[in-house]
Parts: structure tokens; sequence; C-alpha cells
């Protein structure tokens, strides 16, 4: 590979920028204006959820989408802080320093640190693999049950009222009933409008820049009432200028302290991250490269964590704005990072007057569709397996805590699926009349089995944890027919097999031997063929017991004259009375 490819394989902003398509210009100035308007107001409502100053957020939405700009694969996935990682963030974090609290920030922008080494490290070794071990179910759950959390999170600033930072939903809501009377009317009162505003904007102009009129107009009426001095919370003064350029604190403690937190960000938020990104790419006809996804954001977050970032991730409302509102390159997303930096220049002082109850609205509408009810009526329909998975991390979500609620549910999901390997589905196969097929007899009415001889077929690997499955199911079906010959395996289904496997295989062999069934496998794969003749399973078997089809087998068990149309019809069981050998 040249030069020129590996650089533009390493940067992948090489690839466009030089070549840059002027027609897509407009599109990209407009997703870049629209996405930075959106933008302002959430990153410091979700920096609020960290426990950070919202300063913090505005940080963390400058130098990390210039760096993922440069370095990611996405086109329109919008970077920054979100509401996720934030919690994250603020469960992780807050169990180390008080949130708000000088050594809170510092260890937040040592847990940016962390995740982008973690993202990048695993990006360079090809690692993109390991958030498969997310599953569908684990995340849905997950994210259902921190979207519960995010919103009462944020009744204390809604309320006006002191609750306790907390990660159980029960305490939460206990705080705040106890807490009812103490309520802040006017904080209430304008959070309250805050979430119906947006909540109706949403609804009716889905297009328009909602945060930031409802921030606009909460912010002007705190000035103007004098609100402020009567108690409602504000944001207070926010520092003005661009963050100057500083070391993180990289003391092994301190990253050892936060590695926890900083793996589960890592992977969850790339799981959020690829996800969106995914689709969007889907719906633009390109592709994306996993791995380098995990570098861009790898280098984002170490990037943003020397100019005094929270760790960011792609968010799903936001890049969706960007791709509605025309981008085509990552112009938009260093347009965007231009905007937010102007802000930072010359408007922090229209933010004084920001009531937090209008961030809190803000937080509690964005999160409010992560709530996903469409997937547990889906799995209650197609698999009721999963759906129990997703029960067990949302509510080990709510009941333990974030980073326990996910680690439940991955490690619960990785026994079920061995447990599931354990015990593999089975079937006994007969030929179809009309063609040289052969099929689950449970399945196929009109699939007819051969005469003292029993074919089957596993669907799945052979390995050390299901060879007791494995010889338990061969005895069953020898012993449901009356005088087997022969013993036929379908082997298409098994792409590996193992040392114990391979020797459970000589055993079987040696025992039908004794019994007097000869045992012969069929369609062996080209892998699982090496491994047979690494162990000798070839031939102990006998290179004239493996065969490329089952019809081939029969023929040599049956002699050469073999036909499947001298098969007697009433040698099958009746379907009603056969036995299924696992829930198929």
């Amino acid at each position: 590979m040249n030069l020129t490819a590996t650089l533009r394989r390493t940067f992948p902003i090489l690839g466009w920028l030089p070549n840059y398509d002027r027609s897509h210009l407009g599109g990209d100035v407009a997703a870049g204006l629209t996405t930075a308007v959106m933008l302002i107001p959430q990153a410091m409502a979700y920096a609020m959820l960290a426990g950070l100053p919202p300063v913090v957020g505005l940080y963390a939405s400058m130098v990390p989408l210039v760096v993922y700009a440069a370095l990611g694969t996405s086109r329109q996935l919008a970077v920054g802080p979100v509401a996720m990682v934030s919690l994250l963030v603020a469960s992780g974090v807050g169990a180390l320093a008080e949130p708000g609290s000088t050594d809170y920030v510092t260890l937040a922008v040592t847990t940016a640190l962390t995740v982008g080494i973690l993202q990048t490290v695993m990006g360079g070794a090809k690692l993109g693999f390991l958030v498969n071990f997310l599953s569908h179910p684990v995340v849905s759950g997950f994210t259902s049950a921190a979207a519960l959390i995010i919103g009462l999170s944020q009744l204390k600033h809604l309320m006006g009222v002191n609750i306790p930072r907390s990660h159980h939903v029960h305490t939460i809501v206990l705080t705040a009933i106890e807490q009812v009377a103490d309520t802040h009317v006017a904080t209430l009162l304008i959070g309250a409008l805050s979430v119906v505003a947006l909540v109706l904007l949403k609804r009716f102009f889905p297009k328009f820049p909602r945060a930031l009129l409802v921030v606009s107009s909460a912010t002007v009426a705190v000035w103007l009432l004098g609100l402020d001095t009567a108690g409602v919370a504000i944001v207070g003064a926010v520092p003005s200028g661009l963050p100057m350029p500083s070391l993180p604190d990289m003391s092994l403690t301190s990253m050892m302290n936060v590695l926890p937190t900083a793996l589960t960000i890592a992977l969850v938020g790339f799981m959020e991250s690829i996800s969106v990104a995914k689709g969007f790419a889907r719906r633009h006809g390109y592709a994306l490269e996993p791995n380098q996804e995990l570098i861009g954001l790898g280098m984002a977050n170490v990037a943003g964590s020397f100019f005094g970032a929270y760790p960011v991730t792609g968010g799903f409302s936001r890049t969706a704005v960007n791709a509605q509102a025309g981008a085509k390159t990552g112009l938009a997303a260093i347009i965007t990072a231009g905007v937010i930096a102007l802000a930072l220049l010359f408007l922090t002082p229209l933010l004084h007057f920001l009531p937090k109850a209008t961030l809190a609205a803000i937080i509690m509408t964005a999160v409010a569709g992560l709530i996903d009810f469409a997937e547990v009526k889906h799995l209650w329909q197609a698999d009721r397996k999963d759906l129990a998975l997703l029960a067990l991390t949302f509510f080990a979500t709510l009941g333990l805590g974030i980073e326990q609620g996910i680690l439940t549910g991955v490690a619960a999901s990785m026994v079920w699926f061995v447990f599931e390997t354990t015990k593999p589905h089975a079937a006994e196969l007969g030929r179809l009349p009309t063609s040289p097929v052969w099929r689950n007899l449970d399945r196929h009415p009109s699939a007819k089995p051969v005469p003292g001889v029993v074919a089957v077929r596993i669907d799945s690997p052979l390995y050390y944890g299901n060879v007791t499955f494995l010889k338990a199911t061969i005895e069953r079906l020898l012993d449901r027919n009356p005088t087997p010959t022969a013993l036929v395996m379908d082997f298409s289904p098994v792409h590996a097999l193992d040392s114990s496997a391979a020797n459970a295989l000589a055993e079987i062999k040696d025992e039908l031997a004794v019994r007097g069934i000869a045992l012969h496998l069929t369609s062996v794969r080209g892998p699982v063929r090496d491994t047979m003749a690494r162990a000798h399973l070839d031939t102990h078997i006998g290179s004239d017991c493996v065969h490329e089809c089952i019809d081939g087998a029969m023929r040599c068990i049956c002699g050469p004259d073999w036909s499947p149309a001298l098969t007697p019809s009433s040698s099958a069981a009746p379907v009603s009375t056969r036995r299924h050998l696992v829930a198929v």
C-alpha cells in the first residue's frame, strides 16, 4: 500500500478535504450552525447532569469535534456530550470526589483521557468486535433504566429542593415525596413550562431549535422578573474565553481509580456511536470502518482532555439534526466547533441568568425517548428469553446501580449463551421423496428415514461444553430405533471442533463398534477436517466413513444400488408420536 493510501486510511480527512465538493458547502454550513444551536444548551445541561460546571460541556464541544472530523469515518455523526456518558461519569466519578469540586472536575477530565486511551488502543488492536458482547436486549434494558435514573435525578432542579445524589430510583423517589412540601413554586413553574414547551415544539415544529428558544425565554424571564433573588437557582457566572491547553492528571493512581468507569464508557459510548453512525452511513450510501471509528472517538477524547473536556461520544438526536440539516462531510462538525468557540468568547454573559430548572427540563425530555417500550413489545412476541435478559438488566441497573447493572446484563447474556451452546438444537433427519435433500423429521412429515440407519444433525460447533449432550442425544436416537446398523452424522453446521469433542467422537466410534453400529460423517468442513487430522480422528474413523453428502453415506451403508425410492414409506413413526430432542 502506498504512502498516500496509508495516510488517507489513518487520517480520513485527507480523503475528502483536498477534493472537497463545493456543492456540499451549503449543507455543511447549515448543518454546522443548526447543530451548534442545539448543542450549546444541551452540552451545558449534560455537564450539569455529570456533576460538572455547565461550561465544561462547552469545552467538550470544541476540540473533540474537530479531532473526530479528521479521524472518524462517519460524515454525519455529531460527537459531543451525551446523557448516557454524563450519567456514567456522575456514577463513577461521584464515588471518588464531591460533584462540582475541583478534584471532581480533575477526575472527570482524567476519565476522558483514560476513555480515549482505551478506545484508541482497542481500535489499533482491531478490538471493535468487543462491543458485540453488549447484546441488544442488554443495551435496551440498560438505557431504559438509565433514562429513568437520569430523568428522576433532575427532580431536585425541577422542584428546587435538595435531593442527595443517588443512582437508585426508589431512593430518589422517596426523598422527592418527602420534600414535596418544600417545593419552590417558581422553580417548579419554570421547569414545568420548559418541559411543556419542549414537548409541544418537538411535536409541531420538529426542525425548530426548540432548546435554544426555551433557554432564551427562560433566561430573559428570570432576568426581567428578578427570580434569582427569589430563590430560583441559576447557572451564574460562566467563564468566558477558550480553554487553554494543559496536561490532565495522568498519575497512575487517578487513572486506575477511574478505570472501571472509563472502560464502561469506552464500550457503551462506542456502542451508541457506532449504532447511530451505521444507520446514517447506510442511508447515505457509504461504508464505515469500525476500528477507525474507535480510533477517531478515542483521539477525540484524548485531545479533549487536554482542553478541560469530559468524555464524549456520538449522539443520536444531534446526529439526526445534523443529517437533516444537510451535513455531507466532517466540515459540518468543524463549523459546529467554531460556533461553540465564538459562543465561549462572546456570549457567556448571556447565560448568567439561565435557570437550572430549564436545563433539567432539556435533560428530562431528551432521555424520555430512551425508554424502549417498542423493544419490550417486540421481544414479548419474538423471543421471551431475550425479554427476560432485558428485564434483568433493567432491574439490576435500577436496583444495583449503573455500572453494576450493565455488568450484570453482560454476564447474564454470556452465561445464557454458554448454556444454550451446551444444549444445541438437534434433529433426526429423513430424505424428502422428491429431492436429494434431508430434513428434520419433526418439521417435514414427508421426509422418510432409512430403516436401520439413524441420521442426525447437531446445529452447533462441537466443544467440551456440549459433548455430554452429544452423547446423550445419540443414545436417545439409537434407543428409539429398533435395530440400528449405522449412525450418520451430518456435519454441515459444525464449523469448529475442539480436542474434547474429537476425543468424544473417537469414544462414540468405539462404543458403536462394540454394538455393531457403524459411524459415518458427512459434509465435514475444512477446518473441522484439519482438527480431525491433527487428532488422528480421520484415521480412527476411516476415510471410507467420511462422505460428501448423506446420500453418499447411504450408498456406502446400503450398497451402490441404494435409492430413496427403495425406502419403505411406512418406516417413519407418525409425526404426532415422535419425541422432540429439544424445543424447536
